[in-house]
């Protein structure tokens, strides 16, 4: 099971240490051509202007695409949840358009008014230490996009099918239970 972290910007090393920490085979990609051989994708945070910028520029956001078409999972934390996501409000352009979701940019205030706090997430865990930097919230869903965690009944978790994406950052904890959620939808998808 090969499973790659777009490693144009935020936190790569920390979801290859989680992913290996739930027992696969994590790899950095930062090109189009490495995207076609992975089992599935992790996009993690950081800033989504430059990551939808860089991923259009390297045709890295074709790639990915091509990959979700055929139904091999893709899991998008904070900015990655952004870079899933087919509206995001107050602005016209999206970057891969692929999770039936309407999301809110730093919905939570800026870096200083980042915090932790303890969630259920459905499928996952009753009590998940959650991270949130700059965090963005999930506004609407589509019909089939199941809503896996709400934060003060802002939705901050979600699956659509062979697509995860979190508000918060699980790879800066200690806790590989929402990697190895994500590893099981790898598992089910070959």
């Amino acid at each position: 099971m090969n499973i790659g972290v777009l490693a144009l910007q935020g936190a790569v090393a920390e979801h290859i240490r989680m992913l290996e920490k739930a027992g696969a085979r994590a790899i950095p990609v930062k090109r189009a051509e490495e995207i076609s051989a992975l089992d599935g994708l992790v996009i993690p945070g950081g800033e989504s202007t430059t990551i939808g910028r860089l991923m259009k520029r390297y045709a890295i956001d074709e790639a990915v695409r091509e990959l979700s078409a055929r139904g091999k999972p893709i899991f998008g934390t904070c900015a990655g949840l952004i870079v899933l996501a087919k509206r995001i409000a107050g602005q016209d352009e999206t970057y891969l358009g692929l999770m039936d979701i309407t999301v809110e940019r730093n919905a939570f205030g800026r870096q200083r008014e980042s915090f932790e706090t303890d969630l259920p997430v459905a499928g996952v865990a009753d009590r998940f230490r959650a991270i949130f930097i700059r965090a963005p919230y999930i506004r609407e869903v589509g019909e089939d996009v199941d809503v896996l965690s709400k934060f003060q009944d802002k939705i901050v978790a979600v699956r659509q099918g062979h697509l995860l994406a979190t508000a918060f950052h699980p790879e800066l904890t200690d806790d590989e239970r929402v990697h190895a959620y994500f590893l099981q939808m790898v598992k089910e998808s070959a």
